[in-house]
């Protein structure tokens, strides 16, 4: 018969066996998900290699080093025919880096406009401002990817007959080309330009620094250009003095030499970009307004005119709001880049697809063309993450 003494260790609850325990409960299930799921895929693949080697099809990536064999219309790196799969590949897949990296900025910079536009006190920016964004938001991507193609390749002439407004600049149904340096005397600006723009940074934060602790305004912006500017002819000098441009000349049919946008790039950096920058609009404005009217009231006391109220006060508070939803549409724009092949430019699903029609082998191609997008996306969502971790306000 169990007696009560009195003791501290009689008024302890007694231990719960381990299989009660919320925490190993967890633990437990959470095994479990991934064995299930392990399972799966090794079905799925083990099914899926039995099937391929029944009907005698190839699998694996040795494709890899095998000859191409086709071309490829434009490339930030030098491709033949007779260059690997592998490089045909790599050749789409900076295509595809290049439009996204290039329409992600231009569309920020025209939603972040159009937005602060459409809450102007001018009727007509306003107005201009919310027609932009809901005939370029409710408009199928895939049509304007065609509109601006044929706009292009139908409206502007041939290139026998290409607009050249300044020396060596060429606009034509076949792009837009322009003269490029060929000295590496030119690494010199590049040098100045790069050094310039980290000074101009650094001005930038230093002037802000002193605003917020004193609130005196410090000049950034002339300062900065003239001493990019003046970094700029000093590498050129450094360089010494190139004067010499590789110039696009005139052929049969097209433009050689110099640098080259084709009709098929412009026609997609502006589709993506202006389809974008239509939704940003929408994410700046509803940013701005969820700052409340008092903190403009009390900027407005301070003597602050409008552009300092929304450039010192309004914005960096709106950015917290924005960073997340803007996010999303970074990841958008990018997964809408696989629209390219609709109009012919050589992006990483162009060049999956043509490998995929030589060669075979459909499930390696499709997992490449996929491996890269979650890539893509994974890198834009870890970067805007540490931004608006950066940005945002740390509680005490």
């Amino acid at each position: 018969m169990a007696s009560y003494s009195g003791e501290s260790e009689d008024l302890k609850p007694a231990k719960a066996v381990f299989w009660n325990d919320p925490r190993v409960r967890a633990i437990f299930w959470q095994i479990v998900a991934v064995i299930c799921v392990v399972a799966v895929f090794g079905y799925l693949i083990h099914n899926t290699i039995e099937n391929l080697e029944r009907q005698n099809i190839a699998s694996g990536f040795g494709f890899f080093e095998m000859e191409a064999g086709f071309a490829i219309g434009e490339g930030l790196i030098e491709y033949s025919s007779a260059d690997t799969y592998l490089r045909a590949i790599t050749v789409g897949l900076l295509n595809t880096v290049k439009v996204a990296a290039i329409g992600i900025v231009f569309a920020t910079i025209i939603g972040t406009m159009v937005g602060i536009a459409r809450l102007s006190p001018n009727w007509i920016v306003a107005r201009l401002s919310t027609v932009y964004i809901e005939i370029l938001r409710n408009i199928p991507l895939l049509l304007q990817l065609f509109f601006w193609y044929a706009l292009i390749v139908e409206v502007l002439p041939r290139a026998k007959e290409a607009y050249g407004p300044f020396l060596g600049v060429y606009l034509s149904n076949r792009g837009f080309n322009v003269p490029m340096p060929n000295h590496y005397g030119y690494l010199g600006v590049l040098a100045g330009l790069v050094i310039g723009l980290a000074v101009f940074v650094w001005l930038y934060r230093r002037n802000k620094k002193i605003h917020d602790q004193t609130g005196d305004v410090k000049p950034t912006f002339a300062p900065g250009i003239g001493l990019v500017a003046g970094l700029m002819i000093v590498g050129w000098f450094a360089g010494g003095v190139p004067t010499s441009f590789d110039m696009p000349e005139l052929g049969n049919f097209s433009f050689s030499g110099g640098g080259e946008v084709t009709a098929e790039f412009l026609a997609l950096w502006l589709g993506l970009t202006l389809y974008t920058a239509a939704f940003i609009a929408e994410i700046v404005r509803s940013g701005i307004l969820a700052v409340t009217r008092g903190q403009w009231e009390a900027a407005g006391s301070l003597g602050l005119r409008r552009g300092q109220i929304l450039r010192f006060v309004v914005l960096p508070q709106a950015l917290r709001v924005i960073i997340p939803p803007t996010t999303s549409q970074y990841l958008n724009l990018t997964k809408n880049s696989s629209l390219a092949v609709a109009i012919g430019y050589p992006d990483i699903v162009s060049t999956a697809n043509t490998t995929i029609n030589q060669t075979g082998q459909a499930i390696e191609g499709i997992a490449i063309i996929m491996g890269v997008y979650l890539t893509l996306s994974l890198s834009i969502s870890l970067f805007m993450n540490w931004y608006n971790k950066k940005i945002s306000l740390v509680e005490r």
